[in-house]
C-alpha cells in the first residue's frame, strides 16, 4: 500500500484491509505496532491519517529483481544449469552462537540445503554473497567455499536425485499449488473488479507470491520434476500483472515494481 512518495493513505488501507477480512481494530493495532517499531511515522487520526515510511523501511521495500529475473529466465529456458554444485562449510564455536545462527540463516535464505553439520550446497553461484555475510559477522576465517561437478550424498549421485534428497520439494510444490490457485482466482476476477478490489487482488497475489517463493531455492529445471508447478504458477502470475499493468492503477510502489519487473523479464526475446 506504500505509494511513490513513501506514504500510505489510512482510508485506503482500511478499505483494502476490510476486503481482505480484517477488522478496523486489527488495522489500528497493526498501525500502532509498526509505528512503535519505527517502521512508519503517523500523522492525523483514523481514516484521515497518513502513514509515512521511515528511511530504514524504504531501504528494504523493493523485491529482489535479480531473484525475479532468475526465476523467469529459468522458466523460459534462458538460463541453463552448468552442472556445478556450490558448497559452503563453516565451523563457529558455541561461544559465538549468534554469529553461527545468523550465518546458517543467511545460507538457507540464499537457497542452501544442509548436507551435514555445517556443510551446505546450492545449485547457484553464491560465494560472493556468503563471503560478504561472513565478513559482516566477523567469521570469515571460519568459512570454506568450493565448487564441484562430482557431488555424492549417501547413495545419491544423479543430479535430480540429489536435489530431491537435499530440498523439501513436496513442501515447496505445495506452496506453488496455493499460489496457482490464488493467481487463477485473481486472473478471473480482474476484468470486472473496481479499484479497491483490484488493489486488494494485487496485494493478495503479491503476498502469496512471496509466501511461495521465500522457501524456494529456485533450482534449475534440470534438477526438478517436469512439468514443475512453480513455473506454471509463475506463468499465471505474469498474466495477472500484465492485466493489472494494462489499466490505470493507484501510484503504489508494489504495482510498479512487479509490473515492470515481470513485463521486462517475460518479454519475448529479440534474438533470432
Amino acid at each position: 500500500m506504500i505509494r511513490e512518495d513513501a506514504t500510505i493513505d489510512a482510508g485506503e488501507l482500511y478499505d483494502v484491509a476490510a476486503a481482505l477480512g480484517m477488522t478496523d481494530q486489527q488495522v489500528r493495532l497493526c498501525i500502532k505496532r509498526v509505528v512503535a517499531e519505527g517502521l512508519f511515522t503517523h500523522e492525523g487520526r483514523g481514516r484521515k491519517a497518513l502513514l509515512r515510511a521511515t528511511e530504514d523501511t524504504r531501504a528494504v521495500l523493493a523485491p529482489e529483481l535479480e531473484y525475479l529475473r532468475l526465476m523467469y529466465a529459468q522458466d523460459r529456458g534462458r538460463a541453463s544449469w552448468d552442472g556445478v554444485w556450490h558448497v559452503a562449510a563453516f565451523a563457529v564455536p558455541e561461544t559465538d552462537r549468534t554469529a553461527r545462527d545468523a550465518m546458517r540463516n543467511t545460507i538457507v535464505e540464499l537457497g542452501g540445503a544442509p548436507i551435514q553439520g555445517g556443510l551446505y550446497a546450492s545449485a547457484h553461484p553464491w560465494e560472493e554473497r556468503i563471503r560478504s555475510a561472513a565478513g559482516e559477522l566477523d567469521i570469515a576465517g571460519s568459512l570454506t567455499t568450493f565448487s564441484t561437478r562430482d557431488l555424492t550424498v549417501g547413495a545419491c549421485t544423479a543430479a535430480r536425485e540429489l536435489a530431491a534428497h537435499l530440498w523439501p520439494l513436496d513442501r515447496i510444490a505445495a506452496g506453488h499449488e496455493r499460489l496457482l490457485g490464488i493467481a487463477e482466482h485473481v486472473r478471473s476476477a480482474l476484468p470486472t473488479a473496481q479499484e479497491t478490489e483490484r488493489v486488494t487482488l494485487a496485494i493478495a497475489l503479491a503476498a502469496e507470491f512471496d509466501r511461495a517463493h521465500n522457501p524456494d531455492p529456485l533450482l534449475p529445471p534440470e534438477l526438478l520434476p517436469q512439468p514443475w508447478i512453480g513455473a506454471s504458477a509463475r506463468a499465471v502470475v505474469a498474466e495477472c500483472w500484465a492485466a493489472l499493468d494494462a489499466a490505470p492503477l493507484p501510484p503504489i510502489r508494489l504495482f510498479r515494481w512487479y509490473a515492470d519487473a515481470v513485463t521486462e523479464i517475460t518479454a519475448p526475446s529479440n534474438s533470432h
